[in-house]
């Protein structure tokens, strides 16, 4: 249709003003009036047969493309473009092909075309190019055809501003003179050159409207043309995704025919039915209470079909619409699996989709717009089984818009609204029950009294280990402070023992002969305990001051071994330490019994009355020596 529209929009105003070109070519003209004519009634029934898509399904029954053409305005249109006006060439001669203007309807059919042409091709900045400069030569030519008439109705050659006078042979050639005047047109619209200064009233007013017209429209395009290219070019990356990055990455990795047909088709349907794919960043731009009134303008007949939106306050509407992200599926495109684990529940705005077996190919059932689906994976449910997987599998049948909402972004809202959120659970209660995969009440109940008192039991148990554990520890800082002590007053007498000077011999001789009685025996007991890496607190027995020598006996460990107090072992030892156990006999019978309890737990180690307290050689020599010297 490019070709039948641009001849009428350029040849029935050239044949009106340059009455010489159309006088000579006549013949030549009427055959190609009537063969646009042709084409505009062919035209005609390629639209009555061209299928057209609804919702994204292509429709291609013949009685519904005839009542949709039939009842459209583009039939009255096209109607008008074709009434047979040529009948009024008797009227008023052969010359008159202006009684054909009603064939200029058909432009919207061109820029349709032209549309189509654009999503189509590879290299749209070079479409766009050629697509403006034909525009700007149908005006100037519209504006020379005007000039030439404008010039024949005053005068040719009647002053320096119209066009000079035929009848001069240089200016008397067709050619000569459409020429002549397409150059005057550009020059004004352009403002590029010196054209005459008009002499008439209607000379100034034809300047008049030339010059404002370029300096409203070309005086713009042409001296921004780059800004105008690389705008459109932004316009359609703000408003659509950017096809060409596609197109190029799909050619350098020599992707399929099929899957780039697919792309394309994609990308026509969102060109064509002008989907923006990026409300939420252009509403960005403006202040929070006009982006949520123009979202609820948008959206508020999608979500007043929705049942849990129907009748809902304002307020839930205008949290909600700024949540909404549009999306679009091709056809045959899953939206969702059955087993995935659901983040968003959607409502269908334009489309269809079908609720589909795992075959793809069942269909259970066909959800239409207002629909919504997608809330029992994302709503807590109690005695749901899946837990928050898709229960079903949904499948686009063809181009499908609808509008996500995450997880989240429900939860906030509906915690404010309870109503809402309770029509939602209800709704997805009953879908469950209806697919068996929604537990009893009673049986929920029971699992969770049983699960509450699984977990009673288990802090119990864990309470009852801490306890002990506790015990445990204070026995052993109970046990350590013991030792603590005792160690305290070890270094105490031992220091004590290194500043304490005898007078004589005679004294050093009985505090050596009485070392179980007074400061001397003290340090003895304190340094032969001191020898030994540690002492067993079942052992242990701590001698008061005057103890005999031979009763002085305390049980060694050997290096390296590790002892384990208890708190029987400190009371023991304190008692032992407050009465004395002065009396041999008595001493003797407690450590054969003692020595009987450390058989019965496993102890091999020699204990007092079993050699225990047999002194190494060594320091036998030392006691000897000693006697010695007290003897001499």
């Amino acid at each position: 249709m490019i070709f039948p529209i641009v001849y009428n929009w350029v040849i029935i105003i050239l044949r009106t003003c340059f009455t010489t070109i159309a006088r000579s070519y006549l013949p030549v003209w009427l055959t190609l009036d009537y063969v646009s004519d042709l084409a505009y009634i062919f035209d005609m029934v390629v639209t009555v047969h061209t299928g057209y898509l609804d919702q994204g399904i292509l429709i291609k029954d013949l009685a519904q493309l005839k009542k949709r053409y039939l009842n459209s305005k583009c039939f009255l249109r096209d109607l008008a473009s074709l009434l047979p006006t040529d009948l009024l060439y008797f009227v008023f001669g052969i010359q008159t092909p202006m009684v054909r203007i009603n064939r200029l309807l058909r432009l919207p059919r061109l820029n349709e075309a032209l549309d189509r042409m654009e999503t189509r091709t590879s290299y749209p900045n070079t479409f766009r190019i050629s697509k403006l400069m034909i525009y700007i030569f149908v005006l100037i030519h519209w504006n020379a055809c005007l000039y030439f008439a404008l010039s024949s109705y005053i005068g040719f050659g009647s002053d320096n501003w119209v066009y000079p006078n035929i009848t001069r042979a240089e200016f008397a050639s067709m050619r000569r003179q459409y020429f002549y005047c397409f150059w005057f047109s550009a020059q004004i619209f352009t403002t590029v050159g010196d054209t005459p200064l008009p002499k008439r009233e209607e000379e100034y007013l034809f300047m008049i409207a030339d010059l404002l017209i370029a300096v409203l429209v070309f005086a713009s395009i042409v001296g921004n043309v780059g800004n105008v290219i690389s705008s459109l070019r932004d316009r359609d990356n703000v408003f659509f995704p950017n096809h060409e990055l596609v197109k190029a990455y799909l050619r350098s990795h020599n992707i399929s025919k099929e899957l780039r047909q697919r792309i394309d088709n994609w990308y026509q349907h969102l060109y064509i039915n002008k989907k923006i794919m990026k409300e939420n960043e252009i509403l960005q731009q403006l202040p929070l209470h006009l982006r949520t009134e123009i979202a609820v303008s948008v959206h508020l007949p999608t979500l007043s079909k929705v049942t849990i939106f129907q009748n809902c306050e304002k307020s839930l509407l205008e949290e909600l619409v700024l949540k909404l992200t549009p999306q679009v599926f091709s056809p045959g495109e899953y939206v969702c699996k059955k087993g995935d684990v659901g983040h968003e529940m959607y409502i269908i705005k334009e489309g269809k989709l079908a609720v589909v077996a795992d075959d793809g190919v069942t269909e259970f059932a066909v959800l239409t717009e207002g629909n919504f689906f997608g809330e029992i994976s994302i709503l807590n449910i109690k005695g749901n089984k899946s837990g928050n997987r898709r229960t079903a599998n949904i499948r686009s049948i063809g181009y499908s818009d609808l509008f996500s909402l995450t997880k989240e972004d429900l939860t906030d809202v509906l915690s404010e609204f309870p109503a809402a959120k309770h029509l939602l659970e209800e709704k997805g209660r009953q879908i469950l029950t209806k697919m068996g995969m929604l537990e009893e009440n009673g049986d929920g109940e029971v699992k969770e009294v049983e699960k509450i008192e699984t977990k009673i039991k288990r802090l119990e148990s864990n309470l009852e280990v801490l306890q002990t554990k506790l015990a445990r520890l204070m026995v052993e800082l109970e046990s350590s402070n013991c030792k603590m002590k005792a160690r305290v007053k070890q270094l105490e007498w031992e220091v004590a023992a290194l500043h304490t000077q005898l007078p004589d011999n005679g004294e050093e001789g009985a505090s050596a002969w009485g070392r179980g009685e007074g400061v001397g025996g003290e340090f003895q007991w304190e340094r032969e305990e001191a020898e030994g890496e540690e002492e067993e607190g079942s052992d242990a027995q701590v001698k008061s001051q005057g103890q005999e020598e031979d009763t002085n006996d305390v049980t060694k460990e050997g290096d390296g071994e590790s002892t384990k107090s208890t708190k029987e072992d400190v009371e023991r030892k304190i008692e032992g330490d407050k009465y004395g156990l002065k009396d041999p006999e008595e001493q003797e019978e407690k450590n054969k019994r003692e020595g009987e309890k450390n058989q019965e737990k496993g102890d091999d180690r020699p204990r007092q009355g079993d050699g225990a307290e047999i002194e190494p050689d060594d320091k036998n020599e030392e006691k000897e020596s000693e006697e010695k010297e007290r003897k001499g």
